[in-house]
């Protein structure tokens, strides 16, 4: 059976067509269709163990268990220690992954968004091990799920990318997180894999909708990435196999909903720790820990967050800082690992603030009735940098391009935020704007590619 995979960075979701040639997103957790791209496991060490379990081909599970040989061995050695049965869970996804966490933060090995790190530069091949090992271990779940609610094996599928992983050595880092997602859907069971770009999946759920052609801006604005292609499409355009000449313009960057969420943790959040105190010498408090902690999408900052030589510096702050109780709730969140949570309590913000202009903060789980007040002007503050690389993004692809579009689509979670709305009119002047569905746009656009290519 075929099927379309929407491997997101906040969310997954899977679509199949039905038998009414029509497609359906598949719930994957009780009645939600989408995952979070979440996972949490006791040890680190059980995710590969998790893995080799559930490899369906004996061949490529042979050739897993040698390569990752060291791993299976430190995970049964963990499994004796903390006395955790073979058949005892161990790893949890989504929904139940954040409540893992949010319970025992200093405990366990917690995921978030694990695309984002896929096209990360430079990093060594035990990395790059580890990066398939979470991406496999999702993508079995998700699979599994599926095939519980359709009754039928998942064969091939159509995966969505974005137009560039990275910002920087994009061809390189776009070939690598391309590798890693082709061999972890092998390794989850599909027979077939192709990719194509989340931003044209979105303009083809749209385009039926379309009673006369148009050309069309899609914007995508997910959790990691910002996509932009610039598609002919209508009615005209949709039956054709062959749509490489339909699309006129894409850009894209690794700039996402996850970098407002981050932002308004830094400006809005981290002030509550002591990122915005002062010294005992008159001098700013150095900022660079603090942003470290929530940069949750990168992992050289989170690998220097979590250094000794960071430890050492923070109790030379403590020494050194005017406002000792400031940053002890730091150092309580890096002793617990809540950074992670300090960044879904911005997320949650931002999304309250689509809808209200202010939002108060509850940072309870770090110190007792701990809370702060933020506004859509604070936000608005927080997160121009990023949304002027967003509105860039149109602008390539209409240059691209060299036309101006009909209307402009706009998609993915991170876009219902009305400050996107506010600068796309801003910038791009009297065209209209329409809204698609901004969580299934992608899932159901590469569920009708998977239709057409493998039909």
């Amino acid at each position: 059976m075929i099927c379309g995979f929407d491997y997101g960075t906040s969310n997954c979701a899977i679509g199949i067509v039905n038998a009414t040639s029509s497609t359906s997103l598949l719930p994957l957790e009780q009645q939600h269709s989408f995952l979070p791209s979440t996972v949490y496991a006791l040890g680190r060490e059980l995710i590969c163990e998790q893995v080799a379990r559930q490899v369906p081909d004996s061949a490529m599970r042979s050739a897993y268990v040698n390569s990752r040989a060291g791993g299976l061995n430190l995970a049964a050695k963990f499994r004796r220690e903390e006395s955790i049965g073979d058949q005892e869970q161990s790893l949890y996804f989504g929904r139940e992954a954040f409540s893992q966490y949010f319970s025992l933060p200093g405990e366990g090995y917690f995921v978030k968004s694990a695309k984002s790190f896929l096209g990360a530069s430079g990093v060594r091949a035990e990395f790059i091990h580890f990066f398939e090992d979470i991406v496999t271990v999702m993508m079995q779940q998700i699979k599994l799920r599926a095939e519980q609610q359709c009754q039928q094996p998942l064969t091939h599928t159509v995966i969505g990318r974005p137009v560039n992983f990275q910002g920087v050595n994009a061809a390189k880092s776009n070939r690598q997180a391309l590798d890693i997602l082709k061999v972890s859907a092998e390794r989850a069971g599909f027979k077939s894999v192709e990719f194509l770009y989340e931003p044209i999946a979105a303009g083809l759920d749209f385009e039926k909708q379309l009673s006369v052609d148009k050309i069309v801006l899609v914007v995508d604005i997910g959790g990691g990435t910002s996509d932009c292609a610039m598609v002919q499409m209508g009615p005209g355009h949709r039956q054709r196999d062959d749509r490489s000449a339909d699309f006129i313009g894409h850009s894209g960057e690794r700039i996402g909903g996850n970098d407002f969420d981050i932002q308004l943790a830094a400006n809005c959040l981290m002030p509550l720790m002591g990122m915005k105190s002062v010294l005992k010498n008159g001098l700013p408090m150095p900022t660079q820990t603090f942003w470290n902690a929530v940069t949750t999408n990168d992992v050289g900052a989170q690998a220097q967050f979590n250094k000794l030589e960071t430890s050492l510096l923070l109790q030379q702050l403590l020494r050194d800082t005017s406002e000792p109780h400031l940053l002890q709730r730091f150092l309580k969140l890096r002793d617990n690992r809540q950074n992670q949570q300090v960044v879904s309590s911005a997320e949650q913000t931002k999304i309250t603030l689509s809808t209200v202009s202010q939002s108060i903060v509850e940072l309870d789980y770090i110190e007792d009735n701990l809370s702060c007040q933020v506004s859509i002007a604070q936000m608005r503050h927080a997160v121009q940098r990023p949304l002027k690389k967003m509105i860039n993004l149109m602008g390539e692809t209409i240059l691209q391009a060299g036309t101006q579009p009909d209307l402009i689509y706009i998609t993915g979670g991170s876009a219902k935020s009305p400050l996107i709305r506010e600068a796309i009119e801003q910038q791009l002047g009297d065209i209209e704007v329409v809204d698609g569905d901004h969580f299934g746009s992608v899932a159901n656009g590469l569920t009708l590619w998977a239709q057409r290519i493998y039909s």
